[in-house]
């Protein structure tokens, strides 16, 4: 399963972007897709995830704010994170990674759960 992740960029405070994540390579679609996020010197947190159907892991912080969301294919799975009104402090280097065996009726957002990690893209809010 390879994963790979697109749209970060530079935007203003109270911008929006949409990032995408593509997983490919897998057998089959079934499996849990999330977005984390790393901060310089932070550790890296949860951001939104996503199981096979649709069932929504969203954390508490970024509610109101980010949206997850998926279609795909058996062997091509695209998951979304649409970020509004964001924040200075949204700033980081944003991931997706697919679980394979977890629960896909009852997604967990634990990055330990993970098993397979894109390279990231690079979101950056600032003036």
């Amino acid at each position: 399963l390879r994963i790979v992740e697109s749209g970060g960029a530079l935007v203003q405070p109270g911008g929006s972007l949409r990032l995408s994540c593509v997983a490919f390579g897998y057998p089959t679609d079934y499996y849990n897709v999330g977005w984390f996020r790393q901060a310089p010197g932070k550790e890296r947190e949860a951001v939104a995830c996503i199981g096979y159907v649709g069932f929504v892991k969203q954390i508490d912080a970024f509610k109101g704010r980010f949206t997850i969301s998926r279609n795909g294919t058996q062997n091509t799975v695209t998951v979304y994170l649409q970020m509004d009104s964001l924040r200075p402090e949204d700033t980081g280097l944003y991931h997706c990674a697919a679980d394979v065996q977890g629960d896909v009726h009852n997604p967990t957002c634990r990055p330990n759960d993970y098993d397979y990690w894109g390279q990231g893209t690079q979101v950056s809010v600032s003036t």
